[in-house]
């Protein structure tokens, strides 16, 4: 059995960006991610999920994704429906984490 690339993205929203506040702009930064779940072969599992109010969260938003392989992580990141969500997404973040490994 091969190992899976897990690719795990948290960001933190600014509390007022692009004419919205943090609750609006993460709403669409979900619908956004979840616009991006199936558009290259090799995507195991795609989650984009907000953070509950009212549970301690530092971050917002996180993308909880597996590729089968580095490639498919990099056809992902070079999609163009993923590369027009760039423009938002670093409009609205106040920071980002990431991290991807094998599993």
């Amino acid at each position: 059995m091969s190992a899976t690339l897990k690719h795990i993205v948290l960001w933190k929203l600014k509390e007022q960006a692009e004419g919205a506040d943090k609750a609006s702009n993460a709403v669409k930064l979900k619908a956004l991610l979840d616009s991006c779940a199936d558009i290259v072969p090799g995507i195991l599992k795609f989650e984009a999920v907000i953070a509950q109010p009212g549970l301690e969260a530092t971050y917002d938003v996180i993308l909880n994704a597996e590729f089968v392989s580095l490639e498919a992580l990099e056809a992902y990141q070079a999609h163009p429906t993923h590369v027009a969500i760039r423009p938002f997404v670093g409009a609205v973040r106040e920071a980002r984490q990431c991290i991807d490994y094998l599993s």
